[in-house]
């Protein structure tokens, strides 16, 4: 057995071992949850579904944007369905996660640009994507103790959020429309590095390569992205606040911010496809632990995952069907310079 594949199920057991330890004796029964789902507020459900396909906007705009700051033009509408489909390939398939990044990889390049653009775009992606998560938790944690999820703290949290994003996005359209110079692609940079470099060698080359281009980017595709990706962090957890109110779960945002982030973190180990079972598991044992009922937490936790996970692998589907008709082939590059797009 690889090492590798020992820790997975390390960290598996480990993740097992605190739920069953918490929720020892206080599982619900299925009837009581179906009770207790029925009996939720349709208002607070609506919020929370509006916030989770927001959330999934601003993800595409992220990344749209960056390629943007390469020259690199993506309409909305294609990076929606981009998103959709590498959020349900990352959640259904095994390895999901890396076959999710060399499907955006290619879209990259289907759009135009060069290999080294498109892995400079997924690197970027994911750094920002990182700081985005720990900007998020510091906002929620400098709102004012005492709020709980079913009062006014968090009505204000989710609307407040979707007026952000709406901002954010005209934002973004608006400075679209105002081309800054882009960095420039040239076909050279599609090169790898010789085949007689070792393995290290070859790495450090690549990995100086997307830096330099990471550096060259015009300031307000860096300011932008990372706008675009605190928003997406800020409305998925709005998505599970909204779901929290629903069910009348009294914990404080704080508290519920920091079970969300146990849950993000615990995400990113690969056990599962999209921490399917593992982020159940450990979502409900922290809202448990952080004093809701356990009839209104594994109702929450379900809708959670329904409006964040799990409807979005037949979406996802429906958007690669379309991503498949659109497809046409890209040729490689001579020798060009980026068309600048903000």
């Amino acid at each position: 057995m690889s090492t590798k594949r020992a820790l997975r199920i390390a960290a598996l057991l480990v993740v097992l071992g605190v739920a069953v330890f918490t929720l020892k004796d206080k599982l619900p029964d299925p009837v009581q949850i179906g009770a207790t789902i029925a009996s939720a507020g349709a208002w607070w459900l609506v919020l929370a579904a509006a916030a989770e396909m927001t959330s999934l906007r601003h993800f595409a705009l992220q990344q749209r944007r960056l390629l943007a700051g390469f020259g690199v033009r993506m309409s909305v509408p294609r990076a929606v369905a981009v998103t959709f489909t590498r959020s349900a390939i990352s959640f259904s398939l095994p390895a999901g996660s890396a076959m999710s990044a060399g499907f955006a990889f290619r879209q990259f390049r289907t759009a135009g640009a060069s290999r080294r653009t498109a892995g400079a775009v997924a690197v970027l992606s994911s750094v920002l994507s990182g700081v985005a998560l720990i900007l998020m938790y510091g906002a929620v944690v400098l709102i004012p103790r005492g709020g709980a999820t079913g009062n006014t703290d968090t009505l204000v949290l989710v609307l407040g959020l979707l007026v952000t994003a709406s901002v954010v996005f005209g934002l973004d359209f608006l400075l679209s429309r105002r081309p800054a110079p882009a960095v420039q692609d040239h076909a050279e940079d599609d090169e790898a590095p010789g085949p007689r470099l070792g393995l290290l060698a070859r790495g450090r080359a690549s990995v100086a390569r997307i830096v330099a281009d990471l550096r060259r980017l015009p300031p307000r595709s860096w300011v932008l992205s990372l706008t675009h990706a605190t928003v997406n962090w800020g409305l998925d957890f709005a998505c599970l606040a909204a779901t929290a109110a629903a069910f009348g779960i009294d914990v404080s945002l704080i508290g519920l911010a920091t079970v969300y982030l146990t849950v993000q973190l615990v995400r990113q180990v690969p056990i599962s496809p999209g921490g399917i079972g593992v982020v159940e598991v450990a979502l409900l044992a922290g809202l448990v632990s952080a004093g809701a009922g356990h009839d209104a937490a594994a109702a929450a936790m379900l809708v959670y995952r329904l409006l964040s996970c799990w409807i979005i692998i037949p979406l996802g589907l429906l958007t690669y069907a379309t991503l498949r008709r659109r497809a046409t082939p890209v040729p490689e590059p001579v020798s060009r310079q980026a068309t600048p797009v903000a």
